[in-house]
């Protein structure tokens, strides 16, 4: 794969620009370099130009003055190379491939489910191509009845056909709605969380419904669980659309699941070593992906990062600076309580971006993530990437399954079911039997 490349924001102020990105092992996070910005640090126009990076093609404005001149936020500074290879892994990859046909029977079954007595035609589903990214020319018919477990065709007069879920598939439904509103209270703490994080603890409705499903909201979230308890948020009228704000700071909800881990891993760790809870390990490495051959300047780079103080995404974080460290930290820290918050401890990259006004999210950020290895897998599979909470996971399976998961797999596996495998349940052996021994094609009529 080719090296990323991170940028720095011109508007960063000197001391964060002249930061070198590779520090030595010797020097620390937490320390404050000291640099002296009384020399000037003359760069003239002749060497930039030259620059293997920036290629001699590029008309560079000419720089008349040196650094030492320049006033804090007018520092010229090119790109810091801060590459570090992105591994594809196959376990996680596989997770987007088994749903590419769960999520297509999601997307039905939620049309579906909006019709009266959660039954339509055929013709009426063809409205909805553009919405299933279905081709033109793709008879519905022949889709549906490639689940037979999840899906069944019904005739409605003459050259009329009408489709309905089939016993099994409708039980799973009715029992995911009754896990829903017995979960209510759990969701009503992501939804406040995720508007304690923010910085204005006010976010678009529509941003949210980005999410409904990750989180595992219901699909009228909008109209229920946001109207239902003004103790806690309320929906608001701004410029750009109805939002939702939070009315009630709980300091009980401010802690994230990275603070929660560490308190248990710190409690374990005593119990079992006899170790003083406030003594540091004295071996504390990072966990990489096998295959992950990383650089001894990579490597430190992603120590020292962990080993910066812990940003938590609860607090205030309107001074960090954007391009900083700290920036990064605590949008580190804010992604992974967001992925924690979901269903599958996975979503969209494209999700994430929708609220970069709201999390003060870098414009690379999809880059950010592959920079983290050891938190995160961005997963190039599928139509859109795909970003997984990397400690949530063994291999492809979910540590921690909640109830909504559990009832998503037996619907995986109803989809999953082939034809043919239904066919043989329903009709004689006999038919099936060509010669002894090979099977038919044959398809009822």
């Amino acid at each position: 794969m080719e090296p990323k490349f991170l940028t720095f924001s011109p508007r960063t102020s000197p001391s964060v620009a002249a930061l070198p990105f590779f520090l030595s092992y010797k020097s620390s996070f937490r320390e404050k370099p000291n640099y002296n910005l009384g020399n000037p640090l003359s760069i003239s126009t002749k060497q930039l130009g030259k620059t293997t990076f920036l290629g001699e093609s590029l008309n560079i404005p000419r720089i008349s003055h040196s650094l030492g001149n320049l006033k804090k936020t007018h520092v010229p500074f090119g790109p810091v190379k801060a590459a570090v290879k992105r591994r594809r892994e196959v376990p996680f990859d596989n997770v987007i491939q088994r749903d590419k046909k769960l999520k297509l029977v999601m997307k039905i079954r939620k049309i579906l489910v909006s019709q009266p007595e959660r039954m339509m035609s055929l013709r009426e589903l063809g409205r909805f191509r553009r919405e299933l990214g279905l081709q033109k020319k793709r008879r519905f018919i022949a889709l549906l009845r490639k689940f037979p477990r999840v899906f069944e065709i019904e005739e409605e007069g003459v050259y009329s056909l009408r489709f309905k879920l089939t016993p099994e598939a409708e039980s799973l439904y009715l029992e995911e709605l009754k896990v829903r509103n017995e979960m209510e209270d759990l969701l009503v703490v992501k939804l406040r969380k995720l508007l304690m994080m923010s910085m204005e603890k006010c976010i678009l409705l529509e941003k949210i419904a980005h999410l409904k499903t990750d989180l595992g909201l219901p699909l009228e979230f909008r109209d229920t669980i946001c109207h239902r308890y003004p103790q806690y948020f309320r929906v608001v009228s701004t410029g750009r659309g109805p939002a939702l704000e939070l009315t009630h700071w709980d300091p009980e909800l401010a802690v994230s699941a990275a603070e929660l881990e560490e308190e248990e891993n710190q409690a374990r760790e005593s119990e079992e070593k006899d170790l003083i809870i406030d003594r540091p390990l004295k071996f504390n490495r990072v966990r990489l992906p096998r295959g992950l051959n990383l650089s001894k300047g990579e490597m430190r780079r992603v120590c020292q990062f962990r080993d910066m103080p812990y940003i938590s995404p609860y607090s205030d974080f309107s001074e960090l600076r954007p391009g900083t460290l700290e920036k990064e930290k605590h949008a580190c820290g804010v992604i992974h309580e967001m992925l924690s918050l979901t269903v599958e401890k996975r979503t969209l990259v494209d999700h994430l971006t929708h609220f970069r006004e709201e999390f003060r999210f870098s414009q690379q950020l999809r880059g950010m993530l592959i920079r983290h290895p050891d938190m995160f897998y961005v997963s190039l599979k599928g139509d859109r990437d795909s970003v997984f909470l990397r400690e949530a996971y063994r291999d492809s399976q979910l540590v921690e399954k909640n109830r909504l998961l559990l009832i998503k797999e037996k619907l995986r596996s109803l989809v999953a079911v082939p034809r043919k495998a239904v066919i043989k349940l329903l009709l004689p052996p006999k038919l099936f039997l060509l010669n002894g021994s090979n099977e038919t094609d044959f398809t009822p009529t």
